[in-house]
């Protein structure tokens, strides 16, 4: 794999926690340092981790989990969606979908990190076989992750300042994270 081919792939994969991060923006409304450095960490930290694991558990795991990957992606972003859509039409007094929530962050990061498991799977299949040929493309794809989850955490926040009462940000953030679930089902499904 060329680092030009990592690259991209980095980008591809990151393209999820961009947009989870724009839903998690919009919804905090402003800077808040500490849970969007948690947030871009985490969804930088398991992009790359996942690749290993699929990496070194091709033998073992994908048997298991290779028929049923990308529903475990589309039930946890549909949950997490859902709820957002549901809390989109209470009072704001009683909304608690909460991308500060070190339990949704974590959530958040393994549901958009599924597809990464698969990446590691086909970085076996590809022929891929020291550390040394593995570690461009993890960075590659950890750091990736991590600013463009920092990017659309500063989008959403901007955003949001401007435009989300007028246009139900956390109704369209639970839209956003539930299409990204179908597209996984979809691709996983179909493909």
């Amino acid at each position: 794999m060329t680092h030009l081919e990592a690259l991209i792939l980095a980008f591809a994969l990151a393209m999820d926690c961009f947009a989870v991060s724009i839903a998690s923006g919009i919804i905090m409304k402003r800077v808040k340092w500490q849970p969007m450095l948690l947030m871009a960490t985490l969804f930088g930290l398991f992009q790359a981790v996942n690749p290993v694991v699929g990496w070194v558990g091709t033998d073992y795991c994908h048997n298991l989990i290779a028929n049923f990957d990308h529903w475990i992606a589309f039930l946890i972003l549909a949950f997490l969606g859902g709820r957002m859509v549901v809390e989109s039409f209470k009072k704001e007094e009683k909304k608690n979908f909460n991308p500060e929530s070190i339990k949704v962050i974590f959530t958040m990061a393994i549901a958009t990190s599924i597809d990464a498991f698969a990446v590691g799977i086909s970085f076996s299949c590809m022929g891929i076989k020291s550390w040394g040929e593995l570690l461009f493309p993890l960075v590659a794809i950890g750091a990736v992750s991590f600013l463009l989850s920092i990017v659309g955490l500063f989008f959403g926040i901007k955003f949001g300042e401007r435009y989300a009462q007028r246009l139900r940000a956390e109704l369209w953030g639970g839209l956003i994270l539930i299409a990204i679930g179908v597209k996984v089902l979809v691709e996983h499904t179909l493909g």
